[in-house]
């Protein structure tokens, strides 16, 4: 198999991350560890399996990385996210609010920091998928 054939072989991987929405306009992020992007500040998430509905892996995801159950789950955007270690995701963006439970760390060999962030003072460094997602829907943000 040559370079070319090697190349057009690779399929992006699908990616969803859930933006949780508290009543202060505030959005749930953890600090990622031990895998790419180590370091930067994402929303719940993980990729998408075979068969999975947007809506079931958002749940899924939610409470396996922050214990708490979600409602009101929607689309919320979408990225195409290019890393430069050559990985490439499309990103598909939900928005939800909890139903049960208090967000704690699930994965601690994953996740380090888990916090509350207004959309308009988001911590640094983010994630690429999350950074893509604000430039694209939040323009007003100039400081991302």
């Amino acid at each position: 198999m040559n370079h070319i054939q090697q190349q057009s072989d690779l399929r992006p991987k699908v990616g969803v991350g859930v933006y949780i929405f508290n009543s202060k306009n505030e959005i749930l992020l953890l600090r990622r560890q031990g895998t790419h992007g180590e370091g930067t500040w994402c929303p719940p998430g993980g990729h998408l399996e075979f068969g999975e509905s947007f809506v079931d892996c958002a749940k899924r995801e939610v409470l396996e990385e922050v214990g708490v159950k979600i409602k009101n789950v929607k689309f919320f955007g979408l990225t195409n996210d290019i890393f430069d270690d050559g990985k490439h995701y499309i990103t598909i963006a939900m928005r939800a609010e909890i139903r049960s439970g208090k967000p704690k760390i699930m994965e601690p060999d994953k996740m380090t920091d888990l916090g509350w962030f207004h959309i308009k003072k988001l911590p640094k460094p983010l994630f690429l998928p999350v950074k893509n997602f604000f430039k694209a829907f939040f323009v007003e943000n100039e400081e991302i």
